[in-house]
């Protein structure tokens, strides 16, 4: 999921890559508040782009006898980050009007083969967004988390002839080892800085290789192109901190390019998504822990996060990813995770002045998730859950918020309200995909959190496992990845065999939706193999 906002506050909003993990629902929870303040509707703008639903391929011809360019979109109703793109980028009078020289193609996670589509375009996390050529080649894939003029800027580019990403990166990597290559404009170079790489799904290159191909681009681009070769830097920077195994270290070199970006207020703004995506990561990996050094850089970077929580050119989401990474950042050395009195006190300001002053009903859907989350990183549990509250009876996607009452009831120790609230979420959640991802969120909450409610466990995963159409479109994609996610967690709790009759009843269940699916389809594969677990987990 691109990040808008901090990574701890992406996992607290799933993020929508991965999606909400509940692990608990709402027996204990308090009353739904009735909403005060006028929200208003989504913006008439959004509406006048002419999107292409449903069938893809005919998308695709009518861009190539039209020969203009393809605009696929994909995202989910309940997504905050996908909501926060048509608030800040989709309802722009500019971005409208550039639609009209592409094809814009929605494709909506619940939709009819979305996740067969999904798995097509290597498509995983909400949401993405891929620009086409008309004959079909991925030109390149854009980054919802960036300033809305930067995306566009980068949208220009795409649309203008910029060749295709994967060739650019080819053509970047020769170049950087000294091999004679066609040389890259400065535009290729933007093109590759503002490639949205977390997106990428291993379409360029494998997963494990992000950070050292970054690191290569930033060292082969060259120095005179200022902010596209500190655009790099950071991204190599902030792929070598969340790299499996990565491990605090003395390095003196990224800490003076960092202080530079930290001195200047322009870049730093350019930038503010890494800046404010990734201030507890890149410190804490290129500092050692208590030392000097760390709590100079952390003491440089929070000035700069302060400003941009306060800069009013930048959303209302982006200046809450401002306080939520001050507050990672004060915790990054603190043992007992206690964020300073002065840092609540601006939390709770910044999270009643979004919640005060937003009324698009798409801006409020990530505004008030966010607020809710630097709340509950600053310790206010309650003035969170009356956050999310109040915003029940208002919002169109309330399931949601209420993943947050469970991730506050869980963090109290309550694992009653937690699982209570995973479970009104799941029964609250509309579309086929999003009710199986939010079956499997309860499921496996229920099997962390009170693993000995073995009627209730298997149920739950009976309700999930009996939703599910026995169709191939049904087990591709992000399907497949959560039910694959709940037949491990099941076999996991069985892993001593006290839950046999209970799993062999739900393997029987699954087989027989899967026996429905046509022999030669890969589906079938797909739906056969779900419980093939690793062998610790085996049952």
């Amino acid at each position: 999921m691109p990040r808008i906002l901090p990574l701890a506050l992406l996992l607290a909003l799933a993020a929508c890559s991965q999606a909400p993990d509940p692990q608990t629902t709402a027996a204990t929870a308090p009353a739904v508040v009735p909403a005060t303040a006028p929200v208003a509707a989504p913006a008439p703008s959004v509406a006048q782009i002419a999107w292409e639903k449903g069938d893809v391929d005919a998308a695709f011809a009518k861009a190539k006898a039209e020969n203009k360019p393809v605009f696929l979109y994909w995202g989910a109703v309940w997504c905050p980050p996908c909501n926060q793109v048509k608030a800040t980028i989709f309802s722009r009078q500019d971005f409208i009007e550039r639609s009209r020289y592409f094809v814009p193609v929605y494709l909506d996670g619940d939709s009819k083969s979305a996740q067969k589509q999904g798995a097509r375009f290597k498509i995983g996390g909400y949401p993405t967004m891929i620009l086409f050529t008309p004959d079909g080649t991925e030109i390149t894939r854009l980054p919802g988390e960036i300033d809305a003029d930067q995306y566009m800027r980068v949208l220009a580019l795409g649309m203008n002839g910029a060749r295709p990403v994967k060739a650019t990166l080819a053509a970047a990597l020769a170049s950087g080892r000294g091999t004679a290559a066609t040389r890259l404009t400065p535009e290729d170079w933007r093109m590759l800085a503002y490639y949205s790489w977390d997106t990428d799904e291993q379409t360029l290159i494998p997963r494990k290789d992000v950070a050292a191909t970054l690191r290569q681009l930033a060292q082969a681009c060259p120095p005179e192109q200022t902010t596209t070769a500190t655009r790099l830097k950071l991204k190599a920077m902030a792929a070598g901190a969340t790299a499996p195994g990565a491990k605090p270290r003395d390095d003196k070199a990224a800490r003076d390019d960092l202080r530079k970006v930290l001195a200047d207020p322009r870049i730093a703004r350019e930038d503010f998504d890494l800046v404010t995506g990734y201030a507890r990561e890149i410190t804490g990996h290129v500092t050692l822990p208590k030392s000097d050094e760390r709590a100079a850089l952390a003491a440089a970077w929070d000035d700069v996060l302060r400003q941009l929580a306060a800069d009013p050119k930048l959303s209302a989401t982006d200046r809450l990813s401002a306080v939520g990474a001050r507050i990672d950042l004060a915790k990054l050395d603190a043992p007992d995770g206690k964020v300073p009195e002065a840092l609540v006190a601006d939390a709770r300001d910044a999270a009643a002045r979004g919640d005060r002053e937003t009324t698009d009903l798409y801006a409020r859907e990530t505004v008030i998730n966010a607020a809710a989350h630097v709340l509950a990183a600053a310790g206010l549990l309650d003035e969170s859950d009356a956050l999310l509250t109040a915003e029940l009876a208002r919002s169109n996607t309330p399931y949601y918020a209420m993943l947050g009452l469970a991730g506050n009831a869980r963090k109290r120790g309550d694992k009653a309200a937690a699982v209570d609230w995973a479970e009104k979420a799941y029964a609250a959640a509309t579309g086929p995909a999003t009710r199986l991802q939010w079956g499997v969120s309860y499921v496996n909450a229920l099997v962390d959190l009170t693993p000995e409610a073995a009627a209730r466990i298997e149920k739950a995963a009976g309700q999930v496992i009996g939703e599910l159409e026995a169709a191939p479109d049904t087990f591709y994609d992000r399907n497949h990845r959560y039910l694959e996610r709940m037949t491990r967690k099941l076999l996991a709790w069985n892993k001593g065999r006290q839950h046999q009759d209970s799993v062999q009843r739900l393997r029987a269940q699954l087989a027989g939706v899967c026996a429905k699916l046509p022999a030669g389809d890969p589906a079938r594969k797909a739906c056969d193999g779900l419980w093939n677990a690793p062998k610790a987990a085996t049952a």
